[in-house]
């Protein structure tokens, strides 16, 4: 193929021709530029010399047919051309190519990742419980797909080219979510929808799109039944842990106007301070005279816990009641001393016995005759 004739004139892109040996022929000034060679210095060397591909084969752009395609090849500096090839006669016989390139390096990136969100999406749409749809201005379907739509009544072509705010205006919450949705506020909302528990995502669309709002909801039907279960049983929990606390620390009116709470167990700051608003509620219901707390079930308690049983006994007399501690043991002994609380304005017993014996004595007191 002589050189040059190929073209004859300026054209607005990289022209590199070559014969059927891949010996370049043609190489224009754009060439020069991108390629860092002259033209003088370029022709006659062979085209994967001057430009090697990370990609693909120089080859492939051999063709005697002026219908073909473009041809994206990646370059081993990093960049990726387009290239549109025509062939070269001389009368019938195809002498060589005219190769036109464009730098398409952006664009191709751009493919690619659009190229890789795509198969993402695929993936988890085709095999996650989901629901992904995309919405126009006025809230009409145009795309829903998901493997989520299995486990209703519903098929995309049942759904595309209709509208949620009609379809679903027995649901007000469904209904909601869409309009804040289309108004442009992104909003998520666990909802009930076809019988099922949805984790819902409305993420208003960028302006001029031909969707206004896209949303992905999440199939948690079985999640939200286990939530459910699991609530239900920490409130069952909760009701037993009462009744033990109650049982744990009953209060018995062992005689009228006289309350024993026998205290038992581990006994910390939040369970003293349970006993102290049940005692108290006692002594103020039963208008009881006196309160014996029997700490025999008790060996341990730390300074905060001394702190509220002392304070437990300060509190009852404020309501009219004497109160009485009992049965304690001698680590609880050297907590109080430890406190450096003063004992002689308490009434202290050793046994519950003793204890009911002096509430029966200041009880039967007033009531004996003079000097008997």
């Amino acid at each position: 193929m002589k050189r040059g004739t190929a073209v004859a004139h300026r054209v607005p892109f990289v022209l590199v021709g070559f014969d059927r040996d891949l010996r370049v022929s043609d190489w224009n000034e754009r060439a020069e530029r991108q390629f860092g060679r002259s033209a003088a210095d370029a022709r006659g060397h062979g085209v994967a010399e001057l430009l090697p591909l990370a990609s693909g084969d120089w080859r492939d752009l051999w063709t005697e047919r002026d219908d073909v395609p473009p041809v994206w090849l990646e370059h081993a500096d990093g960049r990726t051309w387009e290239w549109t090839v025509a062939p070269v006669r001389q009368g019938d016989r195809v002498v060589g190519v005219a190769c036109y390139g464009a730098d398409v390096t952006a664009r191709a990136t751009t493919a690619r990742e659009a190229e890789l969100e795509h198969v993402m999406l695929r993936v988890l749409v085709d095999n996650l419980p989901l629901v992904v749809c995309a919405y126009a201005s006025d809230g009409t379907y145009l795309y829903v797909g998901g493997q989520g739509l299995a486990a209703t009544s519903l098929t995309p072509e049942q759904m595309i080219g209709q509208n949620p705010l009609v379809m679903f205006a027995d649901n007000p919450d469904s209904v909601q979510f869409i309009r804040r949705g289309l108004e442009g506020t992104p909003t998520r909302m666990t909802i009930e929808s076809l019988g099922r528990w949805w984790d819902s995502w409305h993420i208003p669309a960028p302006p001029d799109n031909r969707a206004a709002l896209v949303s992905m909801s999440l199939d948690v039907t079985e999640s939200h039944a286990q939530e459910r279960e699991l609530r239900a049983k920490l409130e069952l929990i909760e009701r037993q842990q009462r009744v033990i606390r109650e049982l744990s620390t009953p209060i018995i009116e062992v005689w009228e106007g006289v309350l024993v709470m026998p205290i038992i167990g581990l006994v910390d700051s939040m369970r003293t301070s349970e006993i102290m608003d049940s005692l108290l509620q006692s002594l103020g219901r039963m208008r009881a005279k006196f309160a014996i707390l029997d700490l025999t079930g008790i060996e341990v308690v730390d300074t905060a816990t001394a702190n509220h049983l002392i304070a437990m006994i300060r509190a009852a007399r404020l309501l009219g009641a004497e109160g009485i501690l009992t049965g304690i043991h001698p680590g609880i002994a050297q907590t109080i001393v430890t406190l450096g609380v003063e004992l002689r304005d308490f009434v202290v017993h050793a046994t519950l016995r003793q204890a009911l014996k002096h509430c029966l004595a200041a009880m039967d007191g007033p009531r004996r005759p003079s000097g008997k």
